[in-house]
């Protein structure tokens, strides 16, 4: 009796999914709970695991195909064995290989080994027994036309210039969607203003070693950054409220958006209850964050809400740019580069490491002078981050 391997039931406001990935090929062994597929929707990846341990018999989603909840994605075989490689006897594989008119075969594995390198089984003479290919025999063949391939064309021997057109991954258009929305829906505007981190970078480097064996965790920039906004948003609760309609919803709680990079391209997951969390609670927070964000571990729950978001470009070498806020909130905060630049400090021109600093805000609900001076609490928070533990 076969098992079904089912589509799960997708989050709220979640519609369909993409099949991305078949980590078992048909013919090959499955472990019950092992991750089997991967779906790809508008935020997150979910992975399905195999219900019961056997072998893949059939796979009726193969990658690209888009899903609903409970459809059949492939099919298990309790108990039964998987296809395995053939290994030659001694006199066969002295042997002449197999020609292009027999039929050959190949397992699971070798066929995946074949499709990643473009070939089909007949381009590969087939050295095992009863007309198996072996990975030895497309290892040999990728040699061979490695060795007998002509040299590759030089840019002035009028080689052709290859264009590709792949699909947008259901990321990035959702990404292309809202960021479209926002510039279209929303008067956006920023103000700009710059730092000097010094007091910041001489705090760090004092308590690193003793922060990190107390806490656990390295102390970085970030959770100062979100610490100082919390303190502008309290301030100016116009930039963590939200417009609904021709209604403002003022929101009493503070959950800070940071933008990390994954694999699938930029998300923002959510560091909740900024207002409750110490500087070691928020970089324990981002680190699980980020950490899950490259492993394609974040939920939904991870990536949904937030009433104002942090982006740190600097890190990636920008030195300023203007964030695009992320509707329905009413502001961004873009960190940037950090660059030793001569400034004035008591009528004397000194070296010290600044950072600009961006803040693009809904100009519909939020005012220049709200944003500028907000953009100033952080400025004088961050270099003066004492006042951060006074609150003050």
């Amino acid at each position: 009796m076969t098992i079904t391997v089912k589509t799960p039931p997708l989050p709220e406001s979640v519609n369909d999914a993409t099949v991305i990935t078949w980590h078992r090929q048909v013919g090959e062994h499955v472990t019950q709970d092992e991750n089997l597929v991967d779906l790809e929707t508008d935020k997150v990846v979910l992975e399905v695991p195999a219900p019961e341990s056997g072998v893949l018999t059939e796979i009726h989603q193969p990658a690209g195909s888009v899903v609903v909840a409970d459809v059949a994605l492939g099919r298990i075989e309790p108990g039964a064995a998987a296809i395995t490689e053939e290994s030659p006897h001694p006199e066969e594989a002295q042997s002449t290989p197999q020609t292009d008119s027999a039929t050959t075969f190949a397992s699971p594995s070798v066929r995946q080994q074949l499709l990643a390198n473009q070939l089909s089984s007949d381009d590969v003479p087939a050295s095992g027994r009863k007309n198996h290919i072996l990975k030895e025999d497309v290892s040999a063949h990728l040699q061979q036309s490695e060795t007998l391939s002509p040299p590759q064309d030089t840019p002035d021997s009028g080689g052709e210039r290859e264009e590709r057109k792949v699909p947008m991954t259901r990321l990035r258009a959702r990404m292309a969607e809202r960021l479209l929305s926002a510039q279209q829906n929303a008067a956006i505007l920023t103000t700009f203003n710059e730092v000097d981190m010094q007091a910041v970078i001489e705090l760090r480097k004092r308590y690193k070693t003793r922060f990190e064996e107390t806490h656990n965790v390295r102390l970085g920039f970030m959770s100062f950054f979100v610490s100082a906004c919390l303190q502008g948003l309290k301030k100016f609760p116009e930039i963590n409220a939200s417009i609904d309609g021709t209604d403002v919803i003022y929101h009493g709680y503070y959950d800070i958006g940071v933008a990390v990079s994954s694999q699938r391209g930029l998300v923002v997951p959510i560091v909740r209850n900024v207002d409750q969390l110490s500087l070691a609670d928020i970089e324990h927070q981002i680190v699980d964050l980020a950490t899950r964000a490259q492993k394609n571990k974040l939920t939904m729950d991870d990536l949904t809400g937030g009433t104002f978001t942090i982006s740190n470009g600097g890190v990636f070498g920008s030195l300023l740019s203007t964030p695009i806020i992320n509707p329905p909130q009413t502001g961004i905060l873009g960190m940037h580069k950090i660059e030793k630049r001569p400034v004035v400090v008591d009528d004397a021109i000194v070296i010290r490491p600044m950072m600009y600093l961006a803040l693009s805000y809904d100009h519909r609900l939020v005012d220049g002078e709200t944003a500028v001076r907000f953009l100033g609490t952080v400025k004088d928070l961050i270099e003066d981050p004492s006042r951060l533990l006074l609150q003050i």
